[in-house]
């Protein structure tokens, strides 16, 4: 019993704990910091374009400063997180339903707001149904896991969720180079023909990817996931509402019926929380039974929901995104006049520096100048690639690119990176 392994008390007890099968975090802690890995949480006053920061108050509350950030560091691309008819309707849905599920979806934490906001995914994804999870994360692992496929073929750069998803499987995972259809080509091959032709076989991408702003060739992928006849998974978290009629690169391209398993989140375009997983209706059935991330957590907040379904309604039919993309081509043109190198050709615009210590001096010049954009370093990303992560939002003004743009300009001659 935990009550019976320790009876000390006062500072031997902290000696005699030191000696058991613990763990000496202050160790780990500190090696953190040796490596420049240590992160600490910063309090902002609110979730949209601009906001107060506090530093790190541990266990106190924050204290914030007296100037405005910019912030280029969200995925609240579509900047929904403050639009009153966003709050309005999770407002709406406390009041009317609650604020919690209070039980797994299979228990009593079904509501009709879960329903109404699966169906519209269902028909955004062009797809037979839709199941939402409560956060992208455990959607990622929960799919996976329950699918649980002889062999996972994931492109080398996908989202840690897919990583411990393919963890969570006994399935044996291949790696194949980011974004090439030909490596994919040559593994498959591989496999064939040292495999077993009664493998079940997963193809897992992201659409588009949240560290370098490119696209997966979709179109390409499905061709060749097609003439080996496996299955295609394709997680659109940085993608989903950011296109046609609220859908993602899948959308985009045309790909709905090509591909079998559509994943996204709730928590970027779509300024809520959860994730969701969209297919055909004998998947979505298998994993309302199986998905244990699914099965055995208390289902997606009702506001969280009701919120989710308003924004992808504004997505839909506003010109959130044409605001967005407008505000992205501005920001990327500007950063290359000055001579910044940016990857990408999506709305993540990753300005690469290459060495970290300039990076992260980087950064910090540019929250002095109360831009917050971050410094992204190894292992986050590959040696040598160590890069500002800038994320502008259909939210931010003219003036706001604007002061952006002036920041780095300053930053960048003040630290001879121009």
């Amino acid at each position: 019993m935990y009550g019976d392994t320790y009876h000390g008390t006062g500072s031997n007890a902290e000696a005699d704990r030191d000696n058991k099968r613990g763990f000496d975090l202050s160790v780990r802690l500190a090696e953190r910091e040796q490596q420049t890995l240590k992160r600490n949480l910063t309090p902002v006053d609110q979730v949209a374009a601009c906001s107060h920061m506090a530093p790190d108050p541990k266990g106190l509350p924050p204290e914030y400063g007296d100037e405005n950030q910019l912030v280029f560091a969200a995925n609240n691309y579509l900047g929904l997180t403050v639009d009153k008819r966003v709050q309005q309707a999770a407002a709406t849905a406390a009041r009317e339903i609650g604020t919690g599920a209070g039980a797994s979806r299979l228990v009593t934490g079904d509501t009709q707001i879960h329903r109404a906001l699966e169906r519209d995914i269902a028909e955004t994804k062009n797809t037979e149904r839709s199941l939402v999870f409560s956060s992208g994360y455990v959607t990622n692992v929960g799919v996976l896991s329950a699918l649980n496929p002889d062999v996972i073929i994931s492109d080398e750069l996908n989202h840690a969720s897919i990583i411990d998803g393919c963890r969570l499987t006994n399935a044996e995972t291949l790696v194949y180079d980011h974004c090439d259809p030909e490596s994919l080509h040559v593994t498959l091959e591989q496999r064939a023909r040292e495999g077993n032709s009664d493998e079940s076989w997963l193809i897992v991408t992201d659409s588009v990817f949240s560290m370098d702003g490119d696209i997966a060739p979709l179109r390409k992928i499905c061709t060749i996931v097609e003439e080996f006849d496996a299955w295609l998974m394709v997680d659109e978290a940085h993608a989903t509402g950011l296109y046609e009629d609220g859908g993602g690169i899948v959308q985009h391209e045309g790909l709905s019926d090509r591909i079998h398993i559509q994943m996204g989140t709730l928590s970027k375009a779509f300024a809520s929380q959860g994730g969701y997983v969209a297919g055909s209706e004998d998947l979505i059935e298998y994993l309302l039974n199986a998905a244990r991330s699914f099965v055995f957590s208390t289902g997606l907040a009702p506001p969280a929901a009701a919120a989710a379904r308003e924004a992808l309604s504004i997505a839909r039919s506003g010109d959130r995104s044409a605001q967005l993309w407008r505000n992205v081509e501005w920001l990327r043109d500007g950063l290359e006049e000055m001579g910044y190198e940016v990857w990408g050709e999506t709305q993540i615009l990753p300005v690469i520096i290459g060495n970290r210590e300039d990076t992260m001096a980087l950064d910090d010049r540019l929250r002095e100048q109360n831009v917050v954009a971050p410094g992204m370093r190894p292992p986050t990303v590959p040696e040598g690639t160590s890069r500002i992560r800038v994320a502008p939002m259909a939210s931010h003004t003219n003036e706001d690119i604007d002061r952006c743009l002036t920041a780095f300009r300053k930053a960048g001659r003040d630290l001879d990176l121009l």
